[in-house]
């Protein structure tokens, strides 16, 4: 029997409750203390969207999507979470006891950087050495201007604007967005930004959107007091607002399913913002288990595992 090829599909993590967050917060700092007001803020934005994260479960749905697509005899394929369970080290571990020795690692994120893949695949080198196994990994390190990437977003934006009647669509605006880092990234020669402003480029030119019907925001920035890529699209909102756009429709391609970065920071932060300065903000689905989108990244890691016969 041939052995089979593992697959790592990766995602950040996230509390599963709300006892859960402190520990979750902890690890996401690094050692960092964290504040009983970040807590009490983390804890309460959690609350509004259910009282956990649903990033495990939609990225279980995710994968059970792509595994349709990849032949069982050939590919085993594990999920490991960044900063929650199941951890990637952990999970790398239990392929080394699998007799894994070749594997194709993806992020559920379209665009690199060195503060996010980077990170996730220093992890994967992390539990290599804290279980002194050894296991040849071919990365996939993004896949920002696919087809099966634009054109389900491209859709998002259609049944976006189509919220509207036909006579009203023109004045309608579409923002795009996407988690911001911190703007050092910019002068350390850092991929994300422009690989971000050239996904929503091609998604607005899918979608046939003037330059004028859209634009680019920031979203979900983090605490630390160093300054983050802007504007925020709380921010950003009533910037438009004054400028006399009314009607929004915002998709954020940084993220590929509706997790707490869209439920609480989109869904409620920036319709908040929205409404109180006369907005009318649509948000369409997250890309979720997208049949063109899941067949894609089934498409991405057979490519990538194809380099191992080469």
């Amino acid at each position: 029997m041939t052995e089979k090829i593992g697959v790592l599909i990766m995602a950040y993590g996230g509390p599963e409750s709300l006892d859960e967050i402190p520990g979750y917060l902890a690890d996401i700092r690094t050692g960092r203390p964290t504040t009983p007001a970040v807590l009490d803020e983390i804890t309460n934005n959690y609350s509004k969207i259910g009282g956990k994260s649903p990033l495990l479960e939609f990225t279980i749905q995710q994968i059970d999507a792509i595994k349709t697509h990849l032949d069982p005899e050939k590919y085993q394929v594990y999920l490991g979470m960044r900063h929650w369970a199941p951890w990637i080290e952990e999970v790398v571990g239990q392929m080394i006891a699998d007799g894994i020795t070749q594997a194709v690692s993806m992020v559920l994120a379209p665009h690199f950087s060195s503060m996010s893949i980077a990170k996730y695949q220093k992890k994967i080198k992390s539990g290599l050495e804290m279980y002194r196994g050894e296991i040849d990994f071919k990365n996939i390190d993004s896949y920002h201007d696919v087809p099966g990437l634009i054109d389900p977003l491209a859709e998002r934006v259609h049944e976006g604007l189509n919220r509207w009647d036909a006579a009203e669509r023109e004045d309608v605006h579409v923002v795009f967005s996407a988690h911001s880092l911190p703007v050092r990234i910019i002068k350390e020669g850092d991929p994300y930004d422009t690989q971000l402003r050239e996904t929503a480029s091609l998604v607005a030119e899918k979608a046939g959107l003037s330059e004028d019907q859209w634009s680019w925001s920031y979203q979900s920035a983090g605490r630390s007091p160093e300054p983050w890529l802007g504007p925020q699209l709380e921010d950003y909102v009533p910037e438009l607002a004054e400028k006399g756009i009314k009607n929004i429709v915002s998709i954020p391609v940084g993220f590929v399913c509706d997790h707490v970065e869209i439920l609480f920071d989109i869904d409620i932060e920036a319709q908040d913002a929205a409404q109180e300065h006369g907005v009318r903000l649509e948000r369409p689905p997250a890309l979720n288990t997208d049949a063109v989108f899941m067949k894609q990244l089934a498409d991405l890691i057979e490519s990538k595992a194809a380099e191992f016969n080469v």
